[in-house]
């Protein structure tokens, strides 16, 4: 089992910057994917950006330009760098990767953070 750990959501103001980070853990996985998607208040969640191992990384039309997502190999973690935050980003932040195991495939999920944007 894939267990994943995030943390560096919070508060901040219109125009302000936070960065969320995940770590993922566990025994004999590799990864594939690790994204991060985001689901506000009576929305459904949609992905925010994703990095594929050995391509280019992937990012929502709404965020392209202020967000950018990074991925440390050796550690096993995302990074989300954001940037010139506004109102519309507030959300629930969720980590996602996705890889393969000894048994198979699998995707997990990680417990969520909350982004608020307000001043």
């Amino acid at each position: 089992q894939v267990q994943l750990v995030e943390s560096g959501g919070g508060l901040v103001q219109p125009g302000g910057s936070l960065r969320l980070s995940c770590a993922a853990s566990g025994i004999g996985f590799t990864i594939h994917v690790m994204g991060w998607h985001r689901q506000a208040p009576g929305k459904e969640r949609e992905l925010v950006a994703a990095v594929t191992t050995g391509n280019s990384p992937d990012y929502a039309d709404s965020v392209k330009g202020r967000f950018t997502i990074s991925r440390d190999y050796a550690k096993n973690t995302v990074y989300l760098e954001m940037n010139s935050l506004n109102v519309e980003d507030t959300a629930v932040y969720y980590c996602n990767v996705r890889g393969d195991t000894e048994t198979g495939r699998y995707a997990s999920w990680g417990q969520g953070t909350q982004v608020t944007v307000s001043s």
